[in-house]
C-alpha cells in the first residue's frame, strides 16, 4: 500500500532566509569539490566554526566521483555570515572497511567540541563521534553497529547523562526500505550507549511520509529543548528533480519541543514545516533539488536562533527566527 502523496508545503512566516544565502559554496573551497552541503556549526573559543561536507565532481557535466572522495572541510567566521575556508580538510576516516564520512554535527561540551558523523562501510551505514581541542586532532569515541546515522548529541548531560539523538535503519521491522523514525538513547561516557527509546514516528509527522530523523543538535531554552528534525515526502510523479537520473524526494526542516529532564518527552510540536524548499538555491540547479537539512543551530544573545543547513545537496545556507517564536510555534503547533 502506497503512502499518500503529500501536497504543497511552505516555510512558516516566522523563518527570514539569509540575503547572502547561500553562505558557503563549493567555489568557496579551495581544494575544488563539486558540492559543499551540511555543515555543522557551533560558536567555539569566541568564534563560529562550520564543518562541512565536501562531494568532488564535475559541476558543469554535472556528474560526481565515486563516494570515497567525501570528506570535511573547515571554516572559521566572525560574523556567523562571512566564512574564511580552511585550507585543507580537517577530517576524514578511510581504510579497507571505511568508505568515507560525511554529515558532521558540532556539540559543545565541557570546554570541548564532540562532532557525530556518518560513516560509509563495506558492510553498512555507521555514526561515530569523536572529539577535538583544536580541529587538527580528533579522537573517535565511539561508532555505531549498522544500521545507524545522523546522530546529535545534546549540549549538556541530563540526569546525569549524556543524550543524542539518532535514525536507525529497521528495514525489515517497518516493512520497506524507507520508513525510518527519530529515537533517543544515553550514555554515562559518550562510548557505551543504550536505553534507547523511540522519540517521534514518521506518522507522527502530517508532511512526512518516507522518513525522518536529526538535525541540527538540540539547544537549552527555559521551556525545553529547542529541537530540529528532519522530514522527508516521496512522490513517483517528480521524476528527474536535479542532476541525478531520479529524484523524487523532498526534505524540509520540522521543529518540536522536548522536555528539559526528560527529553523522551515531547512538550510540543510544530504541525507544518518550520522550512520548505522555496528558494531558487533549494529548488534549482542543484544535485537534489528540494531538499533542505539542518545541521546547526546556535541561540544568540539577543534571542535571535541561527540555523544552519544544507541546500538541495549542493551549498550551506543560513535561516533565522526569534526563539520566543520558534517556541511558541511548538507550543501551539501552528
Amino acid at each position: 500500500m502506497s503512502s499518500p502523496i503529500i501536497g504543497a508545503l511552505k516555510s512558516s512566516s516566522i523563518i527570514t532566509r539569509h540575503p547572502a544565502n547561500p553562505i558557503l559554496t563549493a567555489g568557496d573551497v579551495p581544494y575544488a569539490p563539486a558540492l559543499v552541503f551540511n555543515a555543522g556549526v557551533t560558536k567555539f573559543q569566541g568564534r563560529y566554526v562550520m564543518v562541512f561536507r565536501n562531494d568532488y565532481g564535475d559541476p558543469q557535466k554535472h556528474t560526481l566521483l565515486p563516494s570515497s572522495t567525501t570528506n570535511l572541510g573547515l571554516a572559521y567566521s566572525s560574523d556567523g555570515i562571512h566564512w574564511d575556508v580552511q585550507p585543507g580538510p580537517c577530517f576524514g576516516l578511510q581504510d579497507e572497511e571505511i568508505v568515507r564520512t560525511y554529515d558532521p554535527r558540532l556539540t559543545v561540551m565541557d570546554g570541548r567540541v564532540y562532532m557525530c558523523f556518518a560513516v560509509d562501510t563495506k558492510h553498512g551505514v555507521r555514526g561515530g563521534i569523536a572529539v577535538t581541542d583544536d580541529f587538527e586532532k580528533f579522537e573517535v569515541l565511539h561508532m555505531t553497529a549498522p544500521d545507524n546515522r545522523n546522530m546529535v548529541l545534546f549540549p549538556e548531560k541530563i540526569g546525569g547523562k549524556y543524550v543524542r539523538l539518532e535514525r536507525p535503519f529497521p528495514v525489515y521491522s517497518r516493512g520497506g526500505k524507507d520508513r525510518f523514525d527519530m529515537w533517543i538513547s544515553e550514555s554515562p561516557d559518550l562510548k557505551y550507549w543504550g536505553n534507547t527509546d523511540l522519540l517521534l514516528a514518521v506518522e507522527h509527522v502530517a508532511y512526512a511520509n518516507d522518513k525522518i530523523g536529526p538535525a541540527a543538535p538540540p539547544i537549552k531554552t527555559s521551556k525545553g529543548w529547542l529541537t530540529t528534525f528532519h522530514s522527508v515526502d516521496l512522490d513517483p510523479s517528480r521524476g528527474k528533480n536535479g542532476w541525478e537520473d531520479s529524484w523524487k524526494k523532498r526534505y524540509c526542516a520540522g521543529i518540536m519541543l522536548l522536555d528539559l529532564e526528560n527529553p523522551k518527552k515531547i512538550v510540543g510540536m510544530y504541525k507544518d514545516p518550520l522550512i520548505a524548499p522555496e528558494a531558487s538555491y533549494e529548488t534549482d540547479g542543484g544535485f537534489r533539488n528540494d531538499v533542505i537539512f539542518p545541521g546547526g543551530m546556535i541561540l544568540e544573545d539577543d534571542g535571535e536562533v541561527k540555523i544552519y543547513y544544507g541546500a538541495a545537496d549542493t551549498v550551506e545556507c543560513l535561516a533565522t527566527a526569534h526563539v520566543d517564536d520558534l517556541v511558541r510555534l511548538c507550543l501551539e503547533g501552528k
